[in-house]
């Protein structure tokens, strides 16, 4: 993927068709969280629901797949040109984000190559305790040898038709199978006690999930029979167990086990379903078990939910903050999730005051948890703490200098009433300190400016952007939103942003250029010096008279 852009609207509209590009013109305020990479582009838009849009430059052209129900019949859908418009106007900053992500690449080689064994192997358990599929993707290539996937899938079909296991009908809750409530019509059908079938379906659901477990990582299940018999599988299990009564121990340990093996992923079986099946005891040798492997492994993701799934089975709430505070995350997360267990045990008070500790013990250099924020704030709002709320913000903004931050603080303040010159100079200036003059049009802009456009302050963000706290796409905003005011300056800014542009060549540059010219024909006539734009086109087009899409585009757009 080069570092220029290789595709243009013309592209975008021939991979989407007329109908799907225009509708995707109408979402380009809806996308966010918009990342370039060395040779791909990411992005969220926000549509029905929120989709995530991957587009990648390749030599034979552009592809790109969202997971809107259009796109994963494998269309260019109206998502996938929202994106590719999105980085079409952030064409100047391109190269720079790209070089910056091909560093970032070498840095992380580097680093990981700088590791031990040991600390790599604790590195990728970490990442596949928190990542379903990469823990799928490498579970794949550690299959257990000498397993055959094919014999397995057969094995595993076969017991589902088992005379133990009787049908389980399932229903969709927004396209995820659900079980239907034990005892409710259509729900889980188990033999009656005494008939011994209940016994055997226990045996057959284990023997069927533990074959299943590993080696479902290579199971073809392309039609999906093998995710739907594996819900079957665990919810016939489990009422099985509910109609047989196993020994609560044997049921504990078997529990444990499969959950702490880490091969859960086809059945998704919760252990704090099984609390009547269970009882007392059999729940104090889980949360035995448990309490072991945690131990042994105090840092194990899979070993602390299965204590968090064991403690809130029992009711036992401080025991679960126990357990969340013996290992705080330095961005308050972990103060998030305690405050979060207090509130639904009916406890707000306190639930408050670990998100104020959250944010207390939070590290000044990690990113504050947004969520736990959130969470103080909307309780200092119910309880009528509006300055409260203002602090908070304002802290977060000098902790984190973002346009959202501004935004949030902005909102506070202006519902408490105090969104006055002091407050609002007071966050400009953090604002002001954050931001290093920029020399030229090349360089990231500031949030000082984005803050100011954001208020609607042109006056002030045409002097920092004088200052040099601008980059290109902020100066053309600048420009953009003031013509009609100050059609000089814009001009200004117009001519100096098309002339880099002469210089290359691709569809997108000689897309952005033409915008430019048009601007700045705008900015002549209101100035009344269309003579001079006439000459100046006259002049380019000779200059670049080689460049005949560009001549075309030009002739186009009557230039």
């Amino acid at each position: 993927m080069s570092n220029a852009l290789g595709f243009g609207k013309a592209e975008l509209r021939r991979l989407a068709g007329s109908r799907s590009f225009e509708r995707g013109l109408g979402y380009l305020s809806s996308v966010s969280a918009l990342e370039i990479g060395e040779r791909s582009v990411t992005a969220t838009v926000d549509g029905t629901d929120v989709y995530e849009v991957e587009l990648t430059e390749h030599e034979d052209g552009l592809t790109g797949c969202c997971d809107c129900p259009y796109g994963q019949g494998g269309n260019f859908c109206k998502h996938c040109v929202a994106v590719g418009l999105s980085v079409l106007q952030q064409a100047e900053s391109v190269p720079k984000r790209r070089a910056a992500a091909a560093s970032r690449g070498r840095q992380l080689t580097a680093w990981l190559e700088s590791r031990s064994r040991d600390e790599l192997l604790c590195l990728v358990q970490e990442h596949i305790a928190g990542d379903r599929d990469l823990r799928r993707r490498l579970e794949l290539r550690a299959a257990a040898a000498g397993d055959d996937p094919s014999a397995v899938r057969e094995h595993i079909l076969g017991s589902a038709r088992h005379p133990a296991l009787r049908p389980v009908r399932l229903r969709r809750v927004r396209g995820r199978p659900r079980l239907l409530a034990p005892g409710r019509r259509g729900g889980l059908r188990t033999a009656h006690p005494g008939s011994g079938r209940s016994t055997e379906a226990v045996r057959m659901a284990r023997d069927a999930i533990e074959a299943l477990a590993r080696t479902y990582g290579e199971i073809d299940d392309s039609d999906g029979v093998i995710g739907d018999v594996a819900t079957k599988l665990a919810a016939a299990h489990l009422e099985a167990c509910r109609t047989a009564r196993p020994d609560s121990a044997l049921t504990a340990d078997w529990l444990v086990a499969h959950l702490l093996g880490g091969l859960n992923d086809a059945t998704d079986i919760l252990l704090s379903d099984y609390t009547d099946v269970l009882g007392k005891a059999g729940l104090a040798r889980a949360r035995e078990r448990a309490a072991a492997a945690l131990r042994d492994n105090p840092k194990g993701w899979t070993e602390k939910y299965l204590m968090e799934q064991l403690m809130r089975a029992e009711g036992s709430v401080d025991a679960l903050i126990a357990l969340h505070a013996a290992d705080l995350a330095p961005s308050g997360a972990t103060h998030l999730l305690i405050a979060q267990e207090l509130e639904r045990a009916g406890r707000p008070a306190e639930a408050l005051q670990w998100a104020e500790r959250g944010l207390r013990e939070a590290e000044p250099d990690r990113v504050l948890e947004t969520l736990l924020v959130d969470f103080a704030c909307e309780r200092y709002i119910r309880a009528g703490r509006a300055a409260d709320v203002v602090a908070i913000r304002r802290d977060v903004l000098l902790r984190h200098r973002s346009l959202a931050a501004y935004r949030d603080l902005r909102t506070a303040a202006h519902a408490a009433g105090c969104w006055d010159e002091t407050e609002r100079t007071r966050a400009l200036d953090a604002l002001r300190a954050d931001a290093r003059p920029r020399k030229s049009l090349g360089h990231s802009g500031s949030t000082l400016v984005d803050a100011l456009l954001d208020d609607g302050d042109h006056d002030a963000a045409w002097e920092a952007a004088t200052e040099g706290y601008a980059d290109g796409s902020q100066w053309l905003t600048l420009a953009d939103r003031t013509r009609e005011r100050r059609p000089a300056d814009a001009l200004t800014v117009y001519l100096r942003l098309i002339g880099p542009l002469l210089t290359r060549t691709s569809d997108a540059t000689y897309e952005h250029l033409a915008e430019l010219l048009l601007s700045a024909r705008t900015c002549h006539r209101a100035l009344g010096t269309e003579d001079a734009f006439t000459a100046y086109m006259t002049a380019l087009r000779t200059d670049q008279k080689r460049k005949r899409e560009l001549m075309a585009l030009l002739d186009q757009h009557g230039l």
